[in-house]
């Protein structure tokens, strides 16, 4: 087996985790550490914007898949977890209407947390990919 990170940005690994882990042998497997409304250079983003959090946090899952050579359509587990489970449900088109686009249903758990590491954040996604 071999292993490599995946990191489009390099402030995570500063923080000591990178934004993905590519495993390699038959397949290659990558697993995403939790995407959430981040800019490229570490800064959270639209505080009170749910729709907008979800959006910036799956183009971030994107981002780390295609650093790695892939897609959404490699995605084969996704875990939602969110500060509000009700205000994400009135904007959970935005990320339903992207998988489906995609042609995915990936295995999905949804969790509702006290708070995520930066406060203004109100969702995180983690992700496994399979090539």
């Amino acid at each position: 087996m071999e292993r490599s990170a995946v990191n489009p940005w390099q402030w995570s690994a500063q923080l000591g985790y990178h934004q993905g882990e590519l495993v390699s042998g038959h397949t290659q497997t990558l697993y995403l550490a939790g995407q959430t409304a981040m800019s490229g250079d570490g800064r959270p983003q639209y505080a009170d914007d749910m729709a907008a959090q979800v959006s910036l946090s799956l183009d971030n899952v994107e981002a780390v898949l295609a650093e790695a050579g892939m897609s959404l359509v490699n995605l084969v587990r996704l875990n939602v977890y969110t500060t509000d489970v009700d205000l994400l449900f009135q904007h959970y088109g935005v990320l339903a209407s992207r998988l489906s686009a995609a042609g995915v249903a990936p295995p999905t758990t949804m969790l509702g947390v006290t708070r995520l590491a930066i406060p203004t954040l109100m969702v995180e996604l983690e992700g496994t990919a399979v090539a």
